[in-house]
C-alpha cells in the first residue's frame, strides 16, 4: 500500500458504493435507468458520487451564477442545480436534442427546470451571445474533450475572482499519457498547462475518471 493513496480492492468498491448510494441524489435511479437505455452512450454520465461532490462544491463555495458545457442526460445539472441559493441559476450548453430532452423531463420531475437555462448550440457560440456582464462562480466542463482547453479561455473573462472550473475526464480512463489517444494528449496538455498557469491554482483529483479543480486567482 503506498502512503500517497489506497489501492482499491472490491471489497473497499462496495464500500464506497454503499456509501456514494447513501449521497445519491433521489433522482439518481431514475435518470440512470434512462441514460442506460441509450447504450454505450451511457457511459458518458457523472457516477453518483460526483453528482454528489458537484454539489458539495456549489454548496461550499456558495457559488449563484453555475455553467455547465455538456449536459447529456441531466443528472450533474440537476446535482448542480439542487445546490444553488434561492435566486441562484444554472445555464447548460449541449448540442444534442435526443439527450437534453431526457434531461429536461428529470429537471422537470424534480423541480428545478425555474432555476436552469439550457442552450442547444455549440458552446462557444452560446458563450459569444450570454449577456457580456454575466459572471459566473463556477464552471463545470465535461464535453468534448479537444474543446476544454478552448472553453477555459473562453469562459477564463467571464470567471468572478476565486471563481472555481472543475473539468471531468482528466485521468481519460487511465490512458492521459497514451500519446496514440487524441483525447488524452489534449488533456495531458491541458493539465500540464493548468498545473503552471499563474492565473489559476489547480489539483488534480483521482475521483472517478479524474477531475481538475482550478480556482480563479
Amino acid at each position: 500500500m503506498s502512503v500517497s493513496h489506497v489501492s482499491l480492492n472490491d471489497s473497499l468498491e462496495a464500500y464506497l458504493a454503499r456509501m456514494h448510494s447513501h449521497a445519491a441524489d433521489p433522482a439518481w435511479p431514475a435518470i440512470r435507468a434512462d441514460t442506460v437505455a441509450l447504450g454505450d452512450r451511457s457511459g458518458m454520465q457523472i457516477g453518483p458520487e460526483q453528482g454528489t461532490l458537484l454539489s458539495l462544491l456549489v454548496g461550499i463555495t456558495g457559488a449563484r451564477n453555475v455553467i455547465e458545457i455538456g449536459t447529456f442526460t441531466g443528472y450533474s445539472a440537476l446535482c448542480l442545480a439542487r445546490a444553488l441559493p434561492p435566486g441562484g441559476h444554472l445555464w447548460c450548453c449541449d448540442v444534442s436534442e435526443e439527450w437534453t430532452a431526457i434531461a429536461r423531463r428529470h429537471w422537470q420531475r424534480n423541480g428545478v427546470a425555474d432555476r436552469i437555462t439550457l442552450h442547444l448550440a455549440p458552446a462557444a457560440e452560446t458563450l459569444a451571445k450570454l449577456d457580456p456582464t454575466l459572471r459566473f462562480d463556477l464552471a463545470f466542463i465535461d464535453a468534448d474533450k479537444a474543446g476544454y482547453d478552448a472553453y477555459f479561455e473562453l469562459l477564463l473573462p467571464r470567471m468572478r475572482p476565486s471563481a472555481l472550473f472543475i473539468f471531468d475526464n482528466m485521468l481519460q480512463d487511465g490512458r492521459i499519457e497514451d500519446a496514440s489517444n487524441e483525447n488524452a494528449v489534449a488533456l495531458d496538455r491541458l493539465n500540464r498547462k493548468l498545473a503552471a498557469d499563474p492565473r489559476v491554482e489547480s489539483v488534480l483529483l483521482p475521483v472517478a475518471d479524474g477531475l481538475m479543480l482550478a480556482r480563479v486567482r
